[in-house]
């Protein structure tokens, strides 16, 4: 059953995952997308001030929780539309990290000039095994209103 906007409200959770990180899905993504050392080369990585080892790219991070938040949030009607949002990656995922999502509707608002549809606020929140953030994506998405079927018969 799909979930519209009117189903959503402020406290709802989704949850998401998990998903286990491997060093050779690091490596290989970061070597396509992100190619920097810390993040394609294990023994590089070690000597990096900020990471002293390998650490997944976040945008890796990105893309594998939004596979989560897709799975987890797959019954919004219309799919996972994000009109925008403030991403941050407060500490970085290592190769055996497990992890997993908790999306909760923030808020909820009605379009005005546009009644079929309205926005949504999702935290986003990526946690590794130990509970830690490792993403945090505050996110506004747009979901259609639940059709009014006496509308649609006052119409014909």
């Amino acid at each position: 059953m799909p979930l519209y906007l009117d189903d959503l409200t402020p406290g709802l959770v989704f949850h998401g995952g998990p998903v286990m990180l491997t060093e050779e899905a690091i490596i290989a993504f970061a070597t396509l997308y992100d190619p920097q050392p810390f993040h394609t080369d294990p023994v590089a990585a070690k000597d990096h001030p900020l990471f002293r080892g390998l650490a997944a790219s976040g945008w890796y991070t990105a893309a594998l929780s939004m596979r989560m938040i897709t799975q987890a949030m797959s019954e919004v009607a219309g799919g996972v539309i994000g009109v925008g949002g403030d991403l941050q990656w407060p500490r970085p995922t290592r190769p055996g990290d497990t992890l997993r999502v908790e999306c909760e509707v923030l808020e909820v608002t009605p379009s005005r000039s546009r009644p079929e549809r309205g926005s949504y606020v999702v935290r986003h929140r990526t946690l590794n095994q130990a509970g830690e953030e490792v993403q945090v994506f505050t996110a506004r998405g747009i979901a259609p209103r639940r059709p009014n079927p006496a509308a649609a018969d006052a119409a014909e």
